[in-house]
């Protein structure tokens, strides 16, 4: 199943209310899991963005419903990047 990267920002909507954040990851994962896929991975992070999520999804259509869903609810901004696992990296640089 493809995986995605997404580095998150918080919008000022969320900081208000962060407290209620543990919630909000959860919805997110439930959200994953009725779309066939799943939460792999969550950090909160120091730096530039707030958050680091990993998340695996059946498709890129998918992912980019559930990702736009997310967004749309306006806690968030974020980057998303398909990532290639190594086996799949090491197939494409032999196809070349």
């Amino acid at each position: 199943m493809p995986t995605y990267i997404s580095l998150v920002n918080l919008t000022e909507q969320v900081i208000k209310d962060f407290k209620n954040s543990p919630e909000r990851l959860h919805s997110f994962e439930d959200e994953a899991k009725e779309v066939g896929g799943r939460l792999v991975g969550f950090y909160l992070v120091l730096g530039q963005y707030d958050y680091v999520v990993i998340t695996e999804a059946p498709d890129d259509q998918t992912a980019a419903r559930l990702i736009l869903g997310t967004i749309a609810q306006g806690s968030v901004r974020t980057q998303t990047m398909r990532a290639f696992p190594r086996e799949e990296f090491e197939q494409i640089a032999r196809g070349l």
